[in-house]
C-alpha cells in the first residue's frame, strides 16, 4: 500500500497499450462492496479467500497488466499463479514515505488503528520475505510514478 502500484500500474497498462486489472477493484465490484467494509463485516481471512479467488480468475488473462492489493504474495499458490500471468514487480517504499502516501486515506483497512507506521512497520517485516519472492522489487521511496514506470519497463526489456 503505497508504493504506487495502482498509479504506476494504470500508465504501465497505457505506455504498453495493454489492459490494466485493478484485482481490488474487481473484488469490490464482485462483491458489491469496499475492501474496508469486507474486511470490517467477514474479516481479513474472508478477504484473502476471495482474493485467491480473484487471482484465478484473471489467469487467463493476456496482455495486462494487474495491480494487487500488498498481501496477496503472501499465499505461495496466489505466487505460483501470478507468475504464470506474466513477471512480478513488488514496489516496495520506507514506513515513513508509505505513512505520508497514505495519511489521509480512509480506506486502509489495517492502517486503520492508533499506531498506523508501527503496523506498516510490523507489515512490512511479515511480508518481506514473500515480498523477496517477486521477479524484480523496486524501492519507490524517491520516485514519481513516470520514473517508477521507466524503471519497469527498463527491467523487462
Amino acid at each position: 500500500m503505497g508504493t504506487g502500484k495502482t498509479a504506476a500500474g494504470k500508465r504501465l497498462a497505457k505506455r504498453l497499450k495493454m489492459e490494466f486489472i485493478d484485482l481490488d477493484d474487481r473484488i469490490e465490484e464482485k462483491e458489491g462492496r469496499t475492501i474496508s467494509r469486507i474486511f470490517k463485516e467477514d474479516g481479513e481471512a474472508y478477504f484473502r479467500r476471495i482474493e485467491k479467488e480473484a487471482v484465478k480468475r484473471i489467469l487467463g488473462i493476456k496482455d495486462s497488466v494487474v495491480a494487487t492489493g500488498g498481501g496477496v504474495v503472501m499465499d505461495d499458490e496466489n505466487m505460483v499463479n501470478l507468475k504464470k500471468i506474466g513477471t512480478v514487480i513488488s514496489l516496495f517504499a520506507s514506513p515513513d514515505v508509505i505513512l505520508k502516501r497514505t495519511s489521509l486515506e480512509t480506506h486502509r483497512p489495517l492502517l486503520n488503528n492508533a499506531e498506523p507506521k508501527k503496523n506498516i512497520e510490523e507489515l512490512l517485516k511479515r511480508r518481506e520475505p514473500f515480498y523477496k519472492k517477486a521477479d524484480y522489487i523496486i524501492d519507490t521511496s524517491s520516485l514519481n510514478i513516470d520514473e517508477v514506470v521507466d524503471e519497469i519497463l527498463r527491467l523487462l526489456r
